[in-house]
């Protein structure tokens, strides 16, 4: 089992901040309640994690239950964990919030041309539109597995919502598909959003990564006017193909996310690092930081392209100034067996690990298209069930596992665990790791060292105790 850096989209607020609203989460978006005591009042861009109504990093958001958005999608009962929103509204440090505006866009719509997936280390990759799209074990899956994708990619048509990495390809938080010819809008039935290249304004022509675009049919979107495409300029494409040609419908430039003044947050992938001007970009967005930035489970100098982080800040004259910067990348694996469950800290024993959930975990289930709320997610859980689980080591109150994302998988057949994560105490008899003592068995640990990331292979012995199956793996 090898670590695949997070592409959590999610704010993550420690244990317990839920505990005081989950009778009040069941159920659909509500405009009613309480006013909520707001700290911000601004724009938050993420994947979501949880319904009842919908949570967006970290923050439950009250809504109307509609949804802004051109592809299809009206509703908050259309929406599915993993889509990207962008929510206009009010929020709090508690974990509390208000949506005025819910908006949604995909970020690809089309048929799928190729598709790879390994199931041991839950990474893959999907072609369309000539574009290159990533998949990982945060990407979450609806209408078919990753598995079947793989199997027979000319029988689907998906739609993406990710997030642009430095090269032009993306990173998948979500993937819907429906059978080949299938319709997610009923008028346009391909999307792409890219760099322009290869502008020819004579033809009414260009390219996003080599696909070759025509506009001669094409209308501007949102005031856009067709005069201003230039190579370089981000846009966001609608159509159809013929030949292999996307023959556009509307075109759009990428307006900035945020508003001017806006208290906001943006979950990302940071690419066009610049040390020296203490800058990247993030989906797009330009994001500066300073010397009164706070860096939160990251150091100012481990930035650089390819890391996931969450940026909070104010939007200047088109510029994230960051005030907080959180880095999202994890540093554990589990794939475990749940033993105990405690529902009202929000806390699970997964093979001897203490597992603490947050209203940031997105909790999925192997092959499962059901819709559930939150509540619904966490009063699922049994004693049992086979997980995977991927998050940060904390080393607080004898160390525990704070979950990113958490995955019922079908039953393994065996009852044989893996753990990847660093080593907290070592000795002649056993290894441990946050609050689990494991017995050596009589395997190796040479090389091994306090503070290293390991992988180990173990299992609980009829007497309820935890030990090696191999030799460790650093």
């Amino acid at each position: 089992m090898k670590r695949n850096a997070l592409t959590t989209a999610v704010r993550m607020v420690i244990a317990g901040t839920l505990i005081g609203t989950l009778a009040a989460c069941g159920g659909g978006g509500s405009g009613g309640g309480e006013a909520v005591s707001s700290t911000s009042d601004g724009t938050s861009v993420g994947a979501v994690t949880g319904f009842g109504s919908v949570y967006v990093n970290g923050t439950r958001f009250e809504t109307n239950g509609s949804v802004s958005s051109d592809d299809g999608i009206e509703r908050e009962e259309q929406l599915e964990k993993g889509m990207i929103l962008k929510v206009k509204g009010s929020w709090n440090g508690r974990g509390e919030g208000r949506a005025e505006r819910v908006s949604y866009d995909d970020t690809l719509r089309g048929p799928l041309t190729g598709a790879s997936w390994d199931d041991v280390n839950k990474t893959g990759q999907l072609q369309l539109l000539n574009q290159t799209v990533r998949l990982d074990r945060q990407t979450v899956f609806r209408g078919a597995t990753p598995a079947a994708l793989a199997g027979n990619p000319s029988g689907y048509s998906v739609r993406i919502s990710g997030w642009r990495m430095e090269n032009g390809d993306f990173r998948a938080s979500y993937v819907g598909a429906r059978s080949a010819g299938s319709r997610f809008d009923d008028f346009n039935d391909v999307e792409i959003e890219g760099l322009v290249a290869n502008l020819d304004t004579s033809a009414r022509t260009f390219e996003i990564n080599g696909l070759q675009i025509d506009y001669n049919s094409a209308t501007g979107d949102d005031d856009f006017d067709l005069d201003d495409l230039r190579n370089g300029l981000a846009v966001e494409v609608e159509g159809y193909l013929e030949n292999g040609i996307l023959i556009a419908r509307e075109i759009e430039d990428e307006d900035d996310l945020f508003d001017d003044d806006d208290d906001v947050e943006i979950s990302g992938e940071i690419y066009d690092f610049d040390a020296s001007g203490r800058s990247f970009r993030i989906n797009g967005v330009q994001v500066q930081y300073n010397r009164g930035t706070e860096f939160d489970d990251i150091r100012e100098s481990s930035l650089q392209n390819g890391l996931f982080v969450k940026v909070e800040g104010d939007f200047r004259n088109g510029v994230l100034i960051a005030e907080e910067i959180e880095g999202r990348d994890g540093d554990v694996e589990l794939d475990g067996r749940l033993e105990q469950i405690d529902l009202s800290n929000e806390v699970l024993i997964v093979s001897g690990i203490r597992v603490q959930l947050t209203p940031g975990t997105l909790i999925d289930d192997d092959d499962d298209d059901d819709r559930r709320s939150r509540v619904e997610d966490i009063n699922g859980f049994r004693v049992g069930d086979y997980l995977e689980i991927e998050g940060r080591q904390r080393s607080e109150n004898g160390g525990y596992l704070e979950a990113f994302t958490i995955e019922r998988e079908d039953d393994d057949d065996d009852d044989d665990y893996e753990l990847e994560a660093r080593i907290d105490a070592l000795s002649s008899t056993s290894v441990t790791f946050m609050n689990l003592e494991i017995l050596l068995n009589g395997y190796s640990t040479e090389g091994a060292r306090v503070g290293d990331e390991v992988e180990v292979e173990y299992r609980r012995t009829s007497g309820g105790q935890y030990e090696l199956t191999d030799d460790i793996d650093d």
